[in-house]
């Protein structure tokens, strides 16, 4: 059982620590909990730590092989070696929920503004304050990213996690498997809204009905002009708002449209009757058995899904591009507040984000076995990539990958001016202080669960079942914790002169 192996690896430890201090090694005792247990190195008095880290996305069959050839480069420059635990995008909040209650040894944790709430959990403790850390082991990296990440991911005042230098603004687009556009000759230019997808939808269930013709998990929301005041909680500002007002989502006219056609399409088979439960479409991205989805796009996506997928993915705008608390704050690495190395897990951290051998290697796995590099800046996935296909959003420093054999040289210059374009959303860097309402947001989170996904995936009849909906959201408190929201932004916005 882990408890015998924990309290096992924790004697052996500590003998072998007795030991080193009886020989005369020195050095301070850096021994840890099962699977964070420091080793000596070679002639040196400094310990090896092994550095634990959490982040999201289906597991892969090569993790821990890849992680061998990390810790090889990783015990070199920083003498520190990493194990990567990955969580499947559908168990990720709750499992990181259980971790952190339960004190489980974790030193580096993705979170973001919608996977493992970055601002609720620094406020609650979750993550280390890292201003001190950065300004010590973090130069580099700060002269590398983005500014506008470091300063739009503070948490009243103080940076608690490390963004991944990426996109800036968040546009959402369509996906389009292109070889269902193709052999029926489908037109995408005029597609933008949800309506505009249903004549593609119906040709392609009338003729592929073994494809899914509208991908999606529970994870999916009908893209409305709004923006969440929290992350998937029913209450947001309509992004061109003049008064500031916070409203219940689902009680919007543009959300009970979003959802009567997602029901529409649902009773007509575009969607999977499993798509409210469904944790991740990832197989059937590999399977290529589906036509389209909505994704969040970036620039050349289109390039990267179609390598990383091994056939033809084009996409279209379904949105404009927003600079929002979700998208400045979407990928962020933190320091766990029990870690004990924060140390040298900033200075891992701060290599990530500027030493592109270490992060094309966390990306693409092992040269020669999962990828080949074709020149000094572009590489070609191996057969073998499959069992290493990883969420590179998540990863770091997006801009010191190399360039996939489609994409333009200037790929990365075209980030900067894609993050340049993007226009603000009206509460940037507002962020909700839950504190004075802390158990009617775990009441609304609960309700959340029981009615979110099915009516979003249009699963139940909205007409049913989106009153309840809103009657239990009420019930829960909901009214409440917009009135606090409010109160709050009403406050930001006069000390903004917003």
């Amino acid at each position: 059982m882990r408890n015998s192996k924990r309290s096992f690896s924790f004697v052996l430890a500590t003998l072998m620590a007795l030991v080193l201090v009886l020989s005369a090694c020195g050095g301070k005792n850096n021994n840890a909990a099962e699977g964070n247990t420091g080793t000596s190195t070679g002639g040196g008095s400094e310990k090896t730590v092994n550095l634990i880290w959490y982040t999201i996305g289906t597991p892969q069959k090569d993790v821990d092989r890849v992680m061998e050839e990390v810790s090889k480069y990783t015990k070199e420059k920083i003498n520190a070696t990493i194990t990567m635990k990955m969580v499947d995008w559908g168990d990720y909040q709750q499992k990181m929920q259980v971790n952190v209650a339960s004190g489980e040894p974790m030193d580096i944790i993705f979170t973001s503004a919608g996977g493992f709430d970055y601002v609720q959990n620094a406020r609650k403790g979750a993550f280390m304050v890292l201003d001190d850390l950065l300004e010590q082991y973090g130069q580099d990296l700060k002269n590398t990213i983005d500014p506008a990440f470091l300063e739009g991911s503070k948490v009243d005042g103080h940076n608690y996690g490390i963004p991944a230098n990426k996109e800036l603004p968040q546009q959402e687009v369509w996906r389009f498997n292109k070889q269902f556009l193709d052999k029926y000759n489908l037109d995408i230019s005029n597609v933008r809204s949800l309506e505009s997808i249903e004549p593609l939808l119906k040709t392609i269930k009338e003729n592929e009905p073994t494809i899914t013709a509208f991908a999606m998990d529970k994870n999916y929301v009908p893209y409305v002009p709004y923006d969440y005041v929290v992350q998937n909680l029913p209450m947001a500002v309509k992004l061109d708002t003049t008064d500031y007002k916070i409203v219940n989502i689902l009680e919007t006219q543009e959300m009970k449209d979003a959802l009567n056609l997602m029901r529409k399409y649902y009773k007509a088979g575009y969607i999977a009757p499993e798509a409210a439960t469904t944790g991740s479409t990832s197989d059937l991205m590999t399977s290529s058995m589906w036509f389209m989805d909505r994704a969040q796009t970036q620039p050349s996506a289109d390039n990267l899904w179609s390598q990383s997928y091994g056939y033809p993915v084009v996409s279209t705008p379904a949105s404009d591009a927003i600079i929002t608390n979700t998208s400045v704050q979407g990928s962020i690495m933190a320091i766990s507040a029990n870690s004990e190395y924060p140390e040298k897990a900033m200075e891992f951290l701060n290599l990530l984000n500027t030493d592109p051998v270490l992060r094309n290697m966390v990306d693409s796995g092992i040269e020669g076995v999962h990828y080949n590099k074709t020149d000094e800046t572009h590489y070609e996935n191996l057969p073998e990539s499959k069992n290493y296909d990883m969420p590179s959003y998540s990863l770091g420093n997006n801009m010191l990958l190399y360039l996939n054999a489609n994409d333009p040289d200037d790929k990365w210059e075209q980030f900067k001016t894609f993050n340049a374009a993007g226009v603000d959303s009206p509460i940037l860097s507002f962020n909700f202080d839950s504190t004075k309402v802390a158990s009617e947001m775990a009441a609304v989170q609960n309700v959340k669960e029981q009615y979110w996904s099915s009516l979003m995936t249009g699963t139940v009849e909205p007409d049913e079942f989106l009153p309840k909906a809103i009657e239990k959201f009420k019930e829960a408190g909901l009214d409440k914790v917009i009135a606090e929201a409010q109160t709050q932004l009403d406050a930001w916005r006069a000390a903004n002169n917003k």
